[in-house]
């Protein structure tokens, strides 16, 4: 029988707290995920307009203040100064791609930073689009790879194909 490992946020009594990261070293984090928003409204819709509106750099600032205040959206998580993020933001036939990349040297890993990051720009694009198309859907958002800490470099693993 394997024993799970417990979630770290919860103590040996079942309460819920922040962990500790007094003990750990300070490293290079860096981590990126990446989110899609789905919708049959043309993305044209999200290039700039003549006034001069471009709800695509509306969405890349969305992400960047959001994942400076992760700490403030998300219970428990620790407040961290970021050194960089970026948001990018790739339009197709019927879909945004959304990627976000955050770095950071600190005690704890960037992870729910840049996750934040790609959740709120995926919901300024959404809101963009609120009109022409009101069933545009964020679809999945997850974390890519991260780098730094004592667990070192992860990466998702390519799903096989059956082809």
């Amino acid at each position: 029988m394997t024993m799970e490992r417990p979630f770290s946020h919860i103590n040996a009594e079942g309460k819920l707290r922040m962990v500790d990261i007094s003990n750990k070293r300070s490293t290079r984090r860096k981590a990126q995920a990446s989110c899609h928003v789905l919708t049959v409204a043309s993305v044209d819709s999200l290039e700039p307009r003549r006034d001069g509106l471009d709800p695509r750099h509306a969405a890349r600032v969305a992400g960047v203040l959001a994942a400076k205040r992760t700490s403030d959206l998300i219970p428990l998580c620790h407040s961290l100064n970021l050194s960089d993020v970026d948001v990018e933001i790739v339009t197709g036939e019927g879909r945004v791609d959304i990627s976000a990349t955050v770095t950071a040297t600190q005690r704890t890993g960037v992870e729910m930073e840049a996750l934040t990051a790609c959740a709120f720009a995926a919901l300024s694009i959404v809101d963009a689009l609120r009109r022409v198309d009101p069933n545009a859907k964020i679809d999945d958002l997850a974390l890519q790879r991260k780098e730094g800490g004592r667990s070192g470099p992860w990466g998702r693993a390519v799903p096989h194909s059956n082809a």
